[in-house]
C-alpha cells in the first residue's frame, strides 16, 4: 500500500513480522487470564516480544494506545486494531515490588 521498496520495504515486513509475533503473545496471555490451557508463549520468536517479556507478563504494569483512524477507508484496520487492544486488556500482571534484602 505505501509502495515502499528496498530497504524500507524491507524494514516494513520485519516491523509486521514483529508486530503479528506481538499479537500471539497477547492472545496467549489473555487466554491464559480466561484459565485457558495454554503451555507455551512466544516471547523468544521476535526481538519486540523479547523486549516486551517482563511488560507483558511479568512484574510490572503495562499500557498499550490504540491509534485508530477516523477516516472510511480504514475502517477495517481500526476493527482489527480495536480486537487487539481488547485481548490486550485482559492481560492482568501483578507487579511486586523487588527489595533487595543486602539493601
Amino acid at each position: 500500500m505505501t509502495g515502499s521498496t528496498g530497504v524500507a520495504y524491507q524494514e516494513s515486513i520485519d516491523i509486521n513480522k514483529s508486530l503479528l509475533t506481538l499479537r500471539k503473545v497477547i492472545t496467549c496471555l489473555a487466554e491464559m487470564k480466561q484459565n485457558k490451557n495454554i503451555s507455551h508463549i512466544p516471547y523468544w520468536e521476535s526481538k519486540l516480544t523479547s523486549l516486551l517479556k517482563q511488560s507483558l507478563g511479568g512484574n510490572s504494569y503495562c499500557l498499550m494506545i490504540a491509534c485508530v483512524c477516523p477516516s472510511d477507508n480504514y475502517a477495517d484496520e481500526n476493527i482489527s486494531t480495536l480486537t487487539y487492544a481488547t485481548k490486550a486488556s485482559y492481560i492482568a500482571n501483578d507487579p511486586k515490588r523487588n527489595d533487595d534484602p543486602k539493601m
